[in-house]
C-alpha cells in the first residue's frame, strides 16, 4: 500500500483531460451589444444595398423557404419592396395545384392534429410542372425567381429549375458539409453541381468557419449560417445540434475574410434564423453578415400564406420532425413589418428603420462598415435598468 507522500507523487503526475476544460465560449444575441464609436451619420445617408449570387438587394432581407412564409404573392410584394424571398420546392407550393387549401387546413388544425396533417399533407409527390409554374408566376410577380430544395432533391430539381428560368438555387439541408459520406447511396457533389449549373448555388445550412471555406472552395456563391435558432425549428431541443448565431456568423464570415484574401472572391454571408427584432438584425450585420434571411417575423405579415401561423421545414417529418407549428398572429402589411411605422415599442415592426438607426448610430454608411463596428460581451444589456419593462 502506497503511503500519503507516495499517493500524493503519484497523483501529481496523472493529467486528466475533460472535454468540459475546453470548452469555447459561444454567443447569442443576447450576449452582445453593439458600442458607439466617435462618429455618427444621418440615417438617410445609410446605403443598405447588397446582392447575393449577382443578384442586387436595395435591403438586405431574405425571406425564408418556408411555406407559411413565402408564395408567388409574398414574393412579388417582398421584391417591391427590395428584398427576395426564396421559394420552397419540397413545399406544398410544388405539390398542389391549389396550396391555399392545404395551407388554410394546415392552420387551423388543432395542436394534437396539426403534425399528422402536415405529414399527410406533405407525402403528395413533388411536380416538375408545378416548379415551372411557379417559376414562371415569380418572375411575371416582379420577383426574381429563388428557389432552394435539400441536397437529395438538388440532383433532381436543379438542373430543370435552370432550365426554366430560375435565378437563383439554394441547396439547404440541416447541417451542410462539404464532404457527405454515405454507404447507401451516391450524395451530391457540391463542386460537380455548382461547376455543372448554370446559375448561381447558394449552399447552408453551417456554422462551422471550416466547412464554410470549403463550401466556398468547391463554388458555393454564398453560404447561410444558422443551425436551430429559428422560432419554428426545435433541432437543438431534438438532436442536441447548434452554435449561438452571433458566434456561428462571426466564424463563417472569419471564413469568407480568408477566401477573399486568397482567391479575389467575396461570398457572401447569409445569417438565418434566429431574428425578432431590429436590434438583431444589426448584431448579425455587425458580426460580419452580409444578408438576413429571416421567416417568423415575415409570417406575420398580412400577405404572408401561414395566415399567422409557421412551422420548420423539417416539421413534416413523419418520423423525426426538428420543427412544430407556432402561432405569430398577424400583424400589419409586410411594408407595416419592414419600414412601419410601428405600432409596437418592442422593435418587432419597422425592421429597416431600425437596422438603419442603429447604422447611423454607429456610424456606418454601408453594410461593410457596420460589419467593422465594435462588438462587446454584455449580458446585462436586456435587463440593465430595465424592470419597469418586465411586464410589457
Amino acid at each position: 500500500m502506497l503511503d500519503q507522500t507516495q499517493a500524493s507523487q503519484t497523483a501529481n503526475r496523472r493529467i486528466f483531460h475533460s472535454k468540459v476544460d475546453s470548452i469555447r465560449p459561444t454567443y447569442g444575441f443576447e450576449d452582445v451589444s453593439l458600442a458607439p464609436g466617435t462618429s455618427t451619420i444621418e440615417p438617410d445617408d445609410v446605403d443598405l444595398t447588397s446582392e447575393l449570387g449577382g443578384l442586387p438587394l436595395a435591403i438586405p432581407i431574405l425571406a425564408s423557404a418556408m411555406d407559411a412564409v413565402v408564395d408567388v404573392r409574398l414574393a412579388g410584394e417582398l421584391a417591391r419592396l427590395g428584398g427576395l424571398a426564396v421559394l420552397n420546392l419540397e413545399g406544398v407550393q410544388a405539390r398542389y395545384d391549389d396550396p391555399d387549401a392545404v395551407l388554410a387546413r394546415i392552420a387551423a388544425a388543432a395542436d394534437g392534429e396539426v403534425h399528422d396533417l402536415l405529414a399527410e399533407a406533405y407525402a403528395q409527390p413533388i411536380r416538375e410542372d408545378l416548379i415551372a409554374r411557379r417559376i414562371e408566376e415569380l418572375h411575371a410577380a416582379g420577383s426574381r425567381a429563388a428557389v432552394a430544395a435539400t441536397p437529395g432533391a438538388a440532383r433532381r430539381f436543379g438542373p430543370f429549375c435552370a432550365e426554366h428560368g430560375a435565378d437563383l438555387f439554394l441547396v439547404q439541408s440541416q447541417v451542410s458539409s462539404a464532404r457527405h459520406l454515405a454507404t447507401g447511396y451516391d450524395p451530391l457533389s457540391l463542386e460537380e453541381f455548382t461547376r455543372f449549373m448554370p446559375i448561381p448555388v447558394a449552399v447552408g445550412n453551417t456554422t462551422n468557419a471550416e466547412a464554410a471555406f470549403a463550401l466556398m472552395e468547391q463554388g458555393a456563391a454564398a453560404v447561410f449560417v444558422g443551425v436551430g435558432p429559428g422560432a419554428a425549428c426545435t433541432t437543438r431541443e431534438v438532436l442536441g445540434i447548434g452554435v449561438p448565431q452571433v458566434t456561428a456568423i462571426s466564424d463563417v464570415a472569419a471564413a469568407r475574410d480568408a477566401w477573399y484574401a486568397e482567391s479575389g472572391q467575396y461570398v457572401r454571408v447569409v445569417a438565418d434564423g434566429g431574428m425578432r427584432r431590429g436590434g438583431e438584425l444589426a448584431k448579425a450585420i455587425a458580426a460580419g453578415a452580409d444578408a438576413l434571411m429571416i421567416g417568423s417575423p415575415l409570417a406575420r405579415a398580412e400577405e404572408a400564406p401561414g395566415r399567422g401561423t409557421n412551422w420548420g421545414m423539417a416539421a413534416p417529418s413523419p418520423t423525426l420532425p426538428r420543427g412544430t407549428r407556432i402561432r405569430v398572429g398577424t400583424v400589419g402589411s409586410l411594408e407595416r413589418i419592414l419600414f412601419g411605422p410601428a405600432h409596437v415599442t418592442d422593435g418587432s415592426e419597422n425592421l429597416i428603420g431600425a437596422l438603419r438607426q442603429s447604422m447611423a448610430a454607429l456610424g456606418a454608411r454601408t453594410i461593410g462598415e457596420m460589419q467593422q463596428v465594435e462588438m462587446v460581451y454584455a449580458p446585462s444589456v436586456q435587463t440593465e435598468g430595465k424592470s419597469w419593462q418586465r411586464s410589457r
